[in-house]
């Protein structure tokens, strides 16, 4: 982001072992001097990977990354059940596990892929009647959970040294691998439990764009700043649309406004930008695409600039 204004964009972080999700936003904002930081998409404290870390304006677009779909790998441990669906958690029953075959845990996955039911964990962040699952798993409670659709969209079996397997899950919003991970051990009639866990992709951002937790602790400011991505980066696979100045200000004010030439029309969302190349915000396209109206402004690239509130 050279030359640009650190105070909106995305720092992607590759969180460590033993943190919270919370723990990497506090850490951020002091590090950055920020005030409005946010992530999108809790990873439980012992998962590790990538966190996409939103500041400033840029948190304005949380619900759309949030939405994109994510990538895991996780490290299975089959014959155990705990009360957490981790290795972590309290013991509940241990299996012996004959040899495990590739063939055999390939098979086992298929039922997994695509729109299924989970029922979310207790050691979860979930809201019950106002209050986290997990708040009530802490206390002994154990409540009611209705079932869930989630959409898993491939599981590849990339090692299996029984009773371990590693599996390598890409899956939209609201899935729990520690879910998939438990079904399935039990599908197999032996159990099973997240070992380790790992995020690589938070929709286009991959480990690779990621910044260390080492050095997120003792980087300077400077060199961290030069990490933060623009915030249009949270959006990179979507439709543009570029208006002209005239039309790009009017939107900011939060009107529709024509757009030549018409673009194809779908149930995306489009991102606006400005002639310059700024990121105005979120549009959804009307009139057979020859509209754009707005859905989300952001106005961080465009001082002095009124916006109305959305």
């Amino acid at each position: 982001m050279s030359g640009i204004s650190v105070d909106a964009g995305v720092l992607v972080v590759d969180k460590a072992p033993g943190v919270t999700s919370f723990d990497a936003v506090t850490l951020v904002r002091r590090r950055l001097g920020l005030r409005r930081v946010g992530h999108a998409g809790t990873l439980d404290p012992a998962a590790t990977g990538v966190l996409p870390i939103l500041l400033g304006e840029a948190t304005k677009l949380t619900p759309y990354l949030m939405d994109q779909e994510k990538e895991y790998v996780a490290t299975v441990r089959f014959g155990l059940t705990t009360d957490t669906q981790d290795v972590g958690g309290r013991v509940l029953s241990e299996t012996p596990v004959p040899s495990l075959a590739r063939r055999e845990l390939e098979d086992a996955c298929r039922p997994f892929v695509g729109r299924v039911k989970q029922v979310p964990p207790m050691y979860s962040a979930v809201h019950h009647e106002g209050r986290r699952l997990y708040e009530l798993a802490r206390q002994g409670i154990d409540v009611e959970r209705e079932p869930r659709e989630v959409f898993v969209r491939s599981i590849a079996v990339e090692e299996v040294a029984s009773p371990r397997a590693t599996l390598r899950v890409v899956c939209g919003k609201g899935t729990y691998v520690r879910v998939l991970a438990a079904d399935l051990g039990a599908a197999l009639g032996y159990g099973g439990a997240v070992e380790r866990l790992s995020r690589a992709r938070v929709g286009p951002f991959t480990l690779a764009d990621a910044v260390a937790w080492a050095d997120l602790a003792t980087a300077e400011r400077q060199a961290l700043s030069a990490r933060v991505k623009r915030p249009e980066a949270a959006l990179a696979d979507w439709p543009a649309v570029t208006l002209d100045e005239p039309a790009a200000t009017a939107f900011a004010h939060g009107r529709a406004v024509g757009v030549t030439p018409a673009q194809a029309t779908g149930d995306r969302y489009v991102r606006v930008h400005d002639a310059a190349g700024a990121l105005v915000g979120v549009g959804a396209l009307a009139a057979a695409g020859h509209q754009v109206r707005p859905v989300r402004i952001l106005h961080a690239d465009r001082p002095g600039t009124r916006v109305l509130p959305s």
